[in-house]
């Protein structure tokens, strides 16, 4: 039973004559272990662990069940509500409810335990231009014994360093640092000759089309200022 000294005083007495010890404001109780059930389920299952007789305490339990139930009749469908709706109470409890539950009580380590973290690889790596992995793509390029294979795919390389070069800085580097860069990373094992790079093109360029779709075609407006007509109308 709450002891507040404002419980005490009689029903008809109105609120605007306690006096103000008496004020029992919300930032000063407990704080709700699970707001969604408000402060009086709280109170319940707080009155609940007052009782002693167990029997009794059991009885009162399942009476707070089916008042929890009546808070979530969305839910009523879903499966394991009933077990959902156990958890909660002893959860609200403190794990600190001796009564006959339908369910196994669970247990505060079992609902505490979180997995443990993933390791991330956080190393710095430089050319951030070029992206994480291009240093993997050029190890394993290294790894081809044929010498024409691997120019080719080291060409193909060169144009993805270029790509990427350009999307990070909106402007191409000169194949003179893509070509330090590949022998930098590939630690002299790939060369490439600049020639074969300058021959390379890696855009098509396009004249930018008209907003709109297709463009109207100019009329010719020389007849128009001169005073001419179509054939079927008269000249001014």
């Amino acid at each position: 039973m709450d002891d507040r000294p404002e419980n005490h005083l009689p029903r008809s007495v109105p609120s605007a004559y306690y006096p103000m010890n008496f004020k029992n404001y919300n930032s000063q109780r407990k704080k709700l272990i699970l707001p969604e059930y408000g402060r009086h389920i709280h109170d319940m299952v707080a009155d609940l662990r007052l009782i002693k007789d167990r029997d009794l305490r059991t009885r009162q339990a399942y009476a707070v069940i089916a008042v929890m139930g009546n808070l979530n009749t969305h839910l009523r469908d879903t499966a394991d509500f009933r077990h959902k709706l156990w958890d909660h109470l002893f959860i609200m409890a403190g794990f600190d409810l001796d009564v006959d539950s339908p369910y196994p009580i669970p247990s505060e380590e079992a609902l505490a335990y979180h997995p443990a973290k993933l390791g991330y690889p956080r190393r710095d790596f430089a050319h951030k231009q070029y992206g994480r992995n291009i240093r993997g793509i050029i190890d394993a390029v290294v790894k081809i014994e044929d010498r024409q294979e691997r120019d080719a795919i080291a060409v193909d390389i060169a144009k993805f360093m270029k790509v990427k070069s350009f999307e990070y800085n909106d402007e191409y580097p000169s194949n003179e640092v893509i070509i330090a860069d590949m022998e930098r990373f590939s630690k002299g094992a790939l060369h490439l000759d600049e020639d074969i790079l300058n021959g390379t093109k890696l855009y098509k360029q396009t004249k930018p089309q008209p907003k709109g779709g297709k463009k109207r075609p100019q009329q010719n407006n020389n007849n128009k200022k001169a005073g001419y007509r179509n054939n079927n109308q008269k000249k001014r």
